[in-house]
């Protein structure tokens, strides 16, 4: 088995039938077939189960499959890290973002462009849970998440806790209310976020009920900030977010009110997978959050 053989077979089980793969690797498909069977007969194995055109992987394939996935995407990091090293910082940097946390993102952007001007910005949003995925698939360099999440398979850098606010109608309270308790928040409509999939900020607002013995009335759960936040605007009912998660709110029909009785934080992080190459470009933009906080605790001269 060489390398040659296993880029075959690898690109033969993403696309799923030899006569895709051919093209996608622009040679004629008898070569590729005689590539495949030469490549099963070698390992003694069959790799793939034939359904008409369709090429459906075995078991013993899907090993093969799992391992030059690895090993392809381990030389692609090697291949960037040797480029770096010998011209510089080019190529392409992914960055995730959940929509709450974007707020973090657009100053950072600005300083890195005008560092980095030849490195390509490609940015993706989703909930944690999505943007999870998108790492362990190496769609995405990093990620910019909230917790809680499992930190197992990532490196990470803490970003500053932020306090959860409540945005509702500015017709359902007065002019003079700044604050709300969570026994007043317990009888109104609440729209929450919460992801498509795991543990996230909706089961902290829900345990926080929970420790005043209060049961909130939810009427919509949705992982989009913005759809939520739409939805207050029309006064369908009100909600919690982080407080960045409003920066640009139009608050003609709205109100922030801060949450009188319970201390409820939300924390967030830069994540990368611990196992992967971590590009200069990903480096030097993370390192850009650690020049921010460094610049607001030193101590301003006298």
């Amino acid at each position: 088995m060489d390398m040659r053989q296993l880029r075959y077979f690898h690109t033969i089980a993403k696309v799923g039938q030899i006569t895709r793969a051919a093209k996608q690797l622009h040679m004629a498909q008898p070569p590729l077939s005689q590539s495949l069977k030469a490549l099963e007969d070698e390992l003694g194995v069959m790799l793939f189960e034939r359904n008409g055109r369709k090429m459906e992987l075995t078991e013993a394939g899907t090993v093969l499959y799992k391992k030059a996935e690895r090993l392809f995407n381990y030389l692609d990091e090697a291949k960037m890290e040797v480029i770096e090293t010998g011209k510089g910082m080019k190529g392409k940097l992914s960055i995730g973002c959940v929509k709450s946390c974007f707020s973090n993102v657009p100053n950072r952007l600005r300083k890195f462009r005008e560092q980095y001007p030849n490195v390509k910005i490609e940015l993706r949003e989703g909930d944690t849970y999505r943007l999870k995925e998108q790492l362990h698939n190496r769609d995405i360099d990093l990620a910019i998440v909230r917790l809680p999440l499992e930190m197992k398979p990532f490196s990470s850098y803490s970003l500053p806790t932020e306090e959860y606010v409540v945005i509702i109608p500015e017709q359902w309270v007065g002019n003079d209310d700044h604050v709300i308790s969570l026994k007043e928040l317990a009888k109104i409509p609440l729209l929450l976020l919460h992801r498509i999939n795991g543990v996230g900020q909706f089961e902290v607002i829900m345990n926080t009920f929970r420790e005043k013995k209060l049961k909130p009335n939810i009427i919509c759960e949705c992982p989009d900030v913005d759809m939520i936040l739409d939805l207050v605007n029309e006064e369908i009912g009100a909600t919690i977010v982080p407080v960045s998660a409003v920066t640009k709110l139009d608050h003609r029909n709205t109100k922030i009110l801060a949450i009188k009785d319970a201390n409820v934080v939300s924390e967030s992080s830069i994540i990368w997978l611990k196992d992967r190459y971590l590009s200069k470009s990903a480096s030097r933009f993370i390192e850009l959050f650690k020049e921010a906080k460094n610049a607001e605790i030193s101590p301003t001269p006298s």
